[in-house]
Order: structure tokens, then C-alpha cells, then sequence
């Protein structure tokens, strides 16, 4: 007896064997449920991605783990790699500056929309509120006061803390507070690499610690464990101690804005923009290097003499350019210098060759383009944004514009609630605070507080 089915156009047989003949003779009942069982078995696996006997797939060996599992061995690696890419390699350069210009431009600015209704204010009154908040904000903002370093105003914070994102993966900005006679505001920002998040005294990974994030018994970070000085300092006295921040203050205040963009849920740690191109760019960085080599050897008229007598190392074996010196201290010398129109005798069983690499490479600049559309996919930029160079038609060059400016406004809306929001906001607790501003309710009610953040 056999049963036949076909499942995505598959057909799976079930014959019964010896054993199933066995069982049915002495129990019909449990032979039947055999039966069934084996046809469930064969059923499963209907996926043709999924067979393992399959000539393309049996020897695709794969593994799961959790987010932080599949991270936190390589991300050290690829923070390495793409940082070199991004110093060495012109597309990837371009591949963090393209979005980095796009998205963040001279900085995102302010505009306060508070909720006038549920404040019970007039159209006037809010108006004059707004403007209010809006120069105490940018006497904030617009100064290098507001950086801990002193280097640069918000809008170039965005800038590094959005480019530092998409290089090593994840950011982390220390919002400090402390005075200076400059500057109104004590709440001041240090944007810092993600390479010195790790864990203190490099212990190992618990269940609520992950590459110098503590987590609460919900996945919630509650406190950063941060190296003193960049692991990689070369120069000084290296201090390989740890600070731990907590996330929130007693009072609920922010203290560190950690800014990566998880893709799976549990994630702790960012992953650099690059990853899933790192080799396809380093390929191209090598093979552009080779052709690129290979030019210029070929722009050099290299000529080799071919006799099948022994020279030996007979110095008038070797042909040299015009304009080098000839005179090594024998006059009986073979003249053999290339010259204008000049004419050679060679000997007997001489004969000239040329070399020719066959270069430039036609094929080059199809193949390049060909692995750039790939990478354009992966990171979503079109391939013409990708490489900025507009050759198709005006429809097509504004198809891929609009194309790449969906990605651009998804990662400027990020930028702004997940780094520009959270600043905004501790900046009014202290702007409130201190009086500057004046927001009836405001640490009373959520509810207030956010009517006031608009």
C-alpha cells in the first residue's frame, strides 16, 4: 500500500514497509496510527529551501542564535573593518557621507508646537510662549557651550553622533550637568565612541549583562558600563578603568542616550551600516586597485630582448630608458637605450618583444556597477544616489531621488526622537527648572510635560 501527495508541487509518496505490515496484521488500530504518523513526517518539510538532500543545499550549514549571540563575537571585526573601509575605500566614504548629509545637513532645528488647548491657552499666548522657548533653546543650541568638550553647537552633535552611528554601530551621548560662566544651561553633551561600552573588568556575558549593558528583568537597559579611555589609545598613560552610568536618575532624568538602530528584538548592541557589505566592498577596493595597477603598467613601453644565446649578467642584456645614466665605466658596451627614431642592430638569435596587459579592462566598469546595484539594495540608497552620477533619464534620476529620500526621512525621524527629542527635553527640565521658562505643571502631570515638548 502506498499514498501519494503533492504539496508546492511536490509530490511525496509513502509506501509501507514491512514493519507497517507487521503492526497492521497484529493491530489494525496501531498500524493505522503508524501509517498516519509516517505520512505527517513526510509531509513536513515542504519548503524546498528547507531539504537537506537536495544537491545545492545539503552542504548549507546553518545555526541560530539569539540577537545578542550572533553580535557580540563579530562586532568587534566589523567595527575594525568598516572603520578601515570608510578611511581607505572612496565608496564607503561616500556610502556614510551621502546619508549623513541627507539626513542631518546642518542640523535638524528646533520648532515648538505646544498643545495650546489642553493648556488652556490662546492662539496669542501660545505664539508668544513658542518664541519664547525657541530663543532660549537656540541660546543653547547654537553655542559650543552645549558640547562638553567645547567643540562644537547641537547641530554638529547630530551630525557626529549620526556618523558615528552608521560607522561603529552605536553612539552613546553623556548628558553631564555642571557649570560654566559662558553658558545659562549646566546640561552639557559628550558624544562618545560605542568601541568603549564593554564589560567592566572584561567578565563575561550574564543574562542581564551584555556587552556593558545591564538589563532589568524586562530587557530594559538600566545601566552603561563605559571604559575611562578608547580601548584602541596608543598614546599616554592607557587607563583601563570603568565608569557606570545609570541610565535614569532618581529623579527620572536621563543621564545617556544610547542611539543604535535594533533590528531584533533583545538586541543590545548596534551593528555598523556596512556589515552586509564589508566584503563586496573590500573586493571591489582590490580589484579597482589591480586594473588600476595594471593601467599604469601599461602605459609604460616595456620591451624585452629574446636571443636563446647565455648572457650570463652581462650588463648589455639590460635595456634601459632615455635620459638614464650610461656611463658605468665601460665604453664596449652594448648601446641599448630606447631614443627618437633611433635605429638598432641586434645580434644573431635576437629578437624583440613587446608587453601588453591588454588594459584598460572593457569588462571593468559593467562587473563594478554590477556589484554596486547589490550593495545599493542592501543599504538601501539606489544605485545612481550610490555612486552620484545621474546618466539615465530625467524620470528615472528623479525615481531614484525619491527612492533614496524615503530612506533619508525615515533615518531623519529617528535621528530626531531617538538623539534630538530626548536633549530637547532635558534641557526644558532645566529650562523650567531654573525659572527661565515658565510652564505651570509641567513636573506634575505627564500628561502637562508633554503638552509643553511639542
Amino acid at each position: 500500500m502506498k499514498t501519494t501527495f503533492n504539496i508546492a508541487g511536490k509530490d511525496i509518496t509513502v509506501k509501507e514497509n514491512l514493519v507497517d505490515r507487521a503492526v497492521r496484521y497484529f493491530s489494525p488500530v496501531k498500524g493505522q496510527e503508524r501509517f498516519k504518523a509516517r505520512t505527517m513526517t513526510a509531509m513536513a518539510g515542504g519548503y524546498i529551501g528547507a531539504s537537506k538532500n537536495r544537491r545545492a543545499t545539503k552542504s548549507w550549514d546553518t545555526s541560530t542564535h539569539d540577537a545578542d549571540t550572533d553580535i557580540q563575537f563579530d562586532l568587534p571585526t566589523l567595527r575594525e573593518r568598516s572603520d578601515d573601509l570608510i578611511k581607505n575605500n572612496p565608496l564607503a566614504t561616500g556610502i556614510i557621507n551621502t546619508p549623513t548629509t541627507n539626513v542631518v545637513g546642518s542640523g535638524l532645528k528646533a520648532k515648538p508646537q505646544i498643545d495650546a488647548k489642553l493648556l488652556g491657552m490662546s492662539e496669542d499666548e501660545a505664539d508668544e510662549w513658542e518664541e519664547h522657548a525657541l530663543r532660549e533653546f537656540n541660546l543653547f543650541a547654537n553655542s559650543v557651550e552645549c558640547d562638553a568638550e567645547r567643540k562644537l553647537n547641537f547641530g554638529s552633535l547630530q551630525e557626529m553622533a549620526f556618523r558615528t552611528t552608521l560607522a561603529r554601530g552605536d553612539a552613546l551621548t553623556l548628558l553631564k550637568s555642571f557649570e560654566r560662566t559662558r553658558s545659562p544651561y549646566d546640561l552639557k553633551l559628550q558624544v562618545i565612541e560605542g568601541d568603549r561600552l564593554s564589560n567592566k573588568d572584561n567578565v563575561s556575558d550574564t543574562e542581564k549583562l551584555s556587552s556593558g549593558v545591564v538589563k532589568d528583568d524586562n530587557g530594559a537597559a538600566v545601566k552603561y558600563q563605559i571604559q575611562k579611555q578608547h580601548p584602541g589609545k596608543i598614546f599616554g598613560q592607557l587607563n583601563q578603568g570603568w565608569i557606570e552610568v545609570d541610565a535614569y536618575g532618581s529623579s527620572g532624568r536621563r543621564n545617556i542616550i544610547h542611539n543604535f538602530i535594533p533590528l531584533r528584538p533583545g538586541q543590545s548592541r548596534g551593528l555598523p551600516y556596512l556589515s552586509p557589505v564589508i566584503e563586496s566592498l573590500k573586493q571591489i577596493q582590490r580589484y579597482t586597485e589591480a586594473e588600476l595597477m595594471a593601467a599604469v603598467i601599461s602605459g609604460m613601453f616595456t620591451v624585452f630582448i629574446k636571443t636563446e644565446r647565455d648572457t650570463g649578467n652581462d650588463a648589455s642584456s639590460v635595456l634601459s630608458m632615455p635620459g638614464e645614466d650610461e656611463d658605468n665605466g665601460t665604453n664596449d658596451q652594448r648601446d641599448l637605450s630606447l631614443g627618437n627614431g633611433k635605429v638598432m642592430e641586434l645580434l644573431k638569435d635576437e629578437s624583440i618583444e613587446s608587453v601588453d596587459p591588454k588594459r584598460p579592462n572593457t569588462a571593468f566598469d559593467p562587473f563594478v556597477q554590477a556589484i554596486l546595484r547589490q550593495v545599493g539594495v542592501a543599504l538601501e540608497i539606489p544605485f545612481e544616489m550610490l555612486i552620484m552620477h545621474f546618466t539615465s533619464s530625467y524620470s528615472a534620476a528623479r525615481s531614484s531621488l525619491l527612492q533614496a529620500w524615503k530612506f533619508f526621512k525615515k533615518r531623519r525621524k529617528w535621528l530626531s526622537d531617538y538623539f534630538c527629542d530626548p536633549v530637547y527635553e532635558a534641557w526644558m527640565d532645566e529650562a523650567v527648572a531654573t525659572g527661565r521658562i515658565v510652564a505651570p505643571g509641567y513636573f506634575d502631570d505627564p500628561l502637562i510635560k508633554k503638552a509643553y515638548l511639542g
